[in-house]
């Protein structure tokens, strides 16, 4: 069944899930980034936020989510190539974080614009 095209997908998705269960474990930027989440989603239904507000908070928060755990991808192997400080590695490090802060810095923006007028 496995090595159908169906049940190669489906192995796939797994692979994918318990990788999403291990981040969320392992990784503290993850889980306070979740945390964030949540509470957003909890502000979200409070504050009754339009379909067009939802997309935009739901992809906000997915961006920043998928972003926090290419960033930690990247310092997984980053380390393993390279497990001493080296400025090449640090170099590294600090733009797959700045890609982190770009989309963190995305979503506050969106909240912003979606919550400052409800106030």
């Amino acid at each position: 069944m496995w090595n159908t095209y169906l049940g190669k997908r489906l192995k796939g998705g797994g692979y994918a899930i318990k990788g999403a269960f291990l981040l969320l474990r392992n990784e503290a930027s993850i889980q306070v980034q979740a945390i964030i989440g949540i509470v957003m989603t909890i502000a979200g239904f409070y504050f009754e936020i339009s379909a067009t507000e939802w997309m935009f908070q739901i992809l906000s928060i997915g961006l920043v989510l998928s972003t926090e755990g290419l960033n930690s991808a990247a310092e997984e192997i980053a380390d393993f190539v390279h497990p001493d400080f080296h400025n090449k590695i640090g170099l590294i490090k600090d733009i797959a974080a700045g890609a982190v802060f770009f989309a963190a810095l995305t979503a506050v923006v969106i909240g912003c614009i979606i919550y400052i007028p409800k106030f």
